[in-house]
């Protein structure tokens, strides 16, 4: 069983330089006192924070100044691009009519990272 994952919980992207903190949706049911999330939390700047710097050359901003460096890598800041929601989530614990999010649920950045959770953001409550 993996941990709900809510409100302040914290994730990192495989092309990202610093961790950032998970933000759900604001609903009646919380763990902790804070809300928790489902798979659809995951709009880039509302629930999905920047990673620090982005590394990838997928990312137009980071091939163009990699190219403008003549080729040296040039890391750039993250914007989270995140079009899809998280998968897999528990299906077997709605929140909000959606499948929730648990601490190993991943999301897609369409610059080629994955981002993951680090940390639930509370240990009390377990999903499958």
């Amino acid at each position: 069983m993996g941990l709900q994952c809510c409100t302040g919980a914290q994730m990192s992207c495989s092309m990202g330089t610093s961790p950032a903190s998970f933000s759900a949706t604001t609903r009646p049911l919380t763990t902790s006192g804070v809300p928790v999330g489902n798979i659809n939390d995951h709009v880039p700047m509302m629930n999905i924070a920047p990673f620090g710097l982005c590394q990838s050359p997928a990312n137009p901003m980071v091939a163009a100044a990699t190219a403008a460096a003549l080729g040296v890598l040039t890391p750039q800041p993250c914007i989270p691009a995140t079009a899809s929601p998280w998968s897999p989530g528990a299906p077997t614990v709605l929140i909000g009519g959606m499948p929730a999010l648990n601490n190993s649920s991943t999301a897609s950045c369409m610059w080629s990272g994955t981002v993951s959770f680090v940390d639930a953001g509370q240990v009390a409550v377990t999903v499958p």
